[in-house]
Parts: C-alpha cells; structure tokens; sequence
C-alpha cells in the first residue's frame, strides 16, 4: 500500500467509526507515476520513446494507474525543482530519464524515502533509487558494420552529444565495426554539448557532410541530421533511440529503437504489489530493451543480412561487440585475442579505441 492510500485508508476508517460505530476501507487510490523529460516528446527520438513507454503503462493498468509527465527539463539545479515538485504532488514513483537528473534525483529522494525513483543511465542508487539503461553499444555495432559497408568516401561522421561513457562507448563500438567492414573507413566527430538542439544538430551534420563524410551517426534526439542529410542527397544516416521511420528508405537506413515499455510495466508492477526494490538493470538486444529498426531496401542485401547475423549472434551471447585484440588510442593493450570487456570498464569508459583521431572534451 503507498503512502496516500494510507492516510486515505487512515481517515476512511476514522470516519465511519465516528458516524457509524463500525470500522471500513477505502477503496484504493491509483498509483501515482511521474516521468521528468529532459526534451519534448514529440522530439521523435529518446524522450518519444519514454512517453511512448508512459502511455503503455496507462494503457496496461488503466484506472489502478495515474500518470504525469514534465517535458523539456534542464539538467542540473531545474531539474532537482522539478522532481521535487513531482514528489509533493503525491507521485508514487518517479522516472528521470536523462544522465544529468543523477543527483538532483538522489538528492530529492533522500527528503522523500517513501516514493520510489527510478533514474535512466546512471549509476547512483539507494535504498528508494534504482537505475536502469540499454546497452546502446550493442546497437552500434551493427550501425558501425553497415555504415562501413555502405560508405562510398570512406569518411563517417559522428553528432556526439555529451563526453560521457555512454557515449564514448557507442562511438567506439560503431567504429570497432565501421573498421572490421571496412579497413579504410576515418570518422570525425563533433560533440553538439546537447542532447535536444535542431539547430545544432543540423549544423553539425551539414559539417559533417561538407567534410566528406556519406554517413552520418548520431547520440543527439531529434530529426534534424536526416532532414540535413536529406537535403544533401546521397548521405546515409540512423535513428536514434526511435525508429524515426519518415526518413525511409533514405537517408535513414536503419535504427536503434529504446523499448522502455516492459522495463516501465514491471517497475509500476513492483509499487503496486509492494515488491519495488533499488535495482541496477542494463539489458540490450537479447532482452529486447534495445532494438533494431527495420533495416530499409536502400541497404544491399548482402549487407543487411550481414548486419542481422551480427545481430542475432549478439543478442543469444556468442558475441560481445568489445572482444579483442583491442587497444587504446595511445596504443597500450585493453583488450588481449579473444578477451571480452568487463562491464565496470565500459560503465567508466572515458578513451578512444586504436584508430579514432581526436580527443575527448573534459
């Protein structure tokens, strides 16, 4: 029972004892789930993906459940208003679902231990935060092998959004595999310093491309870089955390999509039977919470069955994306023949893999 239903129970009972003499319950109320977006939700990327997930929960529980949401919630200090305002409305469990609402959410649990909080990407828990994120690195490999596949001037470029393991890591995995297709294959990224910016992510791609890149990756949320890559005509791109399906057959060919709806329903599942514990989930294409877009018939056959082998050979464990030999970027061993890489170094992955050129921003 969550701690409104209580007090409602409380003065329930209290009630009809006074007026009636006999004791009674109240009927429950719905749980209260609040989700904080770090961009709006129709950005058609990663907090469309998270509302998507909301309505599910709606759509599964119907009247045992309430849902609200924020949109477009600077990280930082806004973000530590926002949450808390969530948690005195009543919410029973709050979702935050970007990298920078990290403290800010574990700074406002520690003043509400009875609602839970759930925080996407990162790695601070307590007794009432739990964390959860998808292996996006997974995804990229397969992006890296078609994308070296498919480039014709051999130069790929890369909109990062922020220098955080996440996604540094999903630079290199989409590298690693750019370069196993293809030998000759160079990328250039640029870090947008945003995780929701049209504009920026726009002109970054149109860089990209007068730079001779002919495929174009992503870490940022909007549409922006396949409208650009659209206009330019013969550039290649993926969504990002959504099918961002418009922009088929091109430039988009292919995607990785965030399946939150599961992870959401099982968590609400949790606060309502009283069995939600802190939690530390990372689940990727096996489990189904990172998937592939349909790969689109702009991709040539060869390829595209190429791409979906490497998929199912990931998802049924045969496969790791980081498996050695590999090195770091000053050339020092990380990885020796057959080695797999340890989560503890991809959760604080902060360096390049042999190859890339450039540093990483601090």
């Amino acid at each position: 029972m969550n701690r409104r239903t209580l007090l409602s129970t409380v003065a329930a009972a209290t009630l009809v004892t006074a007026t009636l003499g006999t004791p009674a319950a109240a009927q429950d109320d719905p749980v209260k789930v609040g989700f904080i977006y770090v961009g709006p939700i129709g950005d058609g990327g990663w907090t469309y993906e998270h509302n998507k997930a909301r309505l599910a929960v709606e759509e599964h529980f119907g009247d045992k459940v309430e849902t609200v949401y924020q949109e477009s919630v600077p990280e930082g200090a806004d973000a530590e208003r926002a949450i808390t305002q969530m948690a005195l409305s009543g919410a029973d469990l709050i979702f935050t679902t970007s990298f920078g609402y990290m403290d800010p959410t574990v700074n406002v649990a520690a003043k509400f231990p009875d609602v839970k909080f759930e925080h996407a990407t990162g790695f601070k828990r307590a007794d009432n935060v739990a964390v959860y994120s998808a292996r996006f690195y997974e995804g990229r490999a397969i992006q890296g092998h078609i994308a070296g596949k498919m480039t014709e001037t051999n130069k790929i470029g890369y909109i990062a959004s922020f220098p955080i393991p996440e996604v540094i890591r999903g630079i290199n995995s989409a590298y690693i595999h750019a370069k196993k297709a293809n030998p000759d294959v160079e990328f250039s990224i640029i870090w947008a310093y945003t995780w929701f910016d049209p504009a920026k992510e726009s002109d970054a791609a149109r860089a990209l491309i007068e730079n001779g890149a002919d495929v174009i990756l992503q870490h940022t949320d909007s549409t922006a870089p396949q409208a650009a890559a659209q206009e330019a005509g013969d550039v290649i791109t993926f969504g990002q955390a959504s099918d961002m399906a418009e922009y088929a057959p091109m430039p988009r060919v292919s995607s990785i999509i965030d399946d939150w709806a599961p992870y959401y329903i099982q968590r609400v599942e949790a606060v309502i039977d009283g069995t939600w514990e802190s939690t530390d989930t990372w689940d990727g294409i096996g489990p189904g919470m990172v998937g592939i877009g349909e790969i689109s018939d702009a991709v040539p056959e060869d390829v595209k069955a190429e791409a979906l082998a490497l998929k199912d050979s990931i998802a049924n464990g045969e496969y790791h994306p980081f498996t050695g030999p590999l090195n770091k970027q000053d050339g020092t061993v990380w990885l020796a023949e057959g080695e797999t890489a340890p989560d503890g170094d991809l959760l604080g992955m902060d360096f390049y893999v042999e190859g890339l050129s450039g540093d990483i921003p601090n």
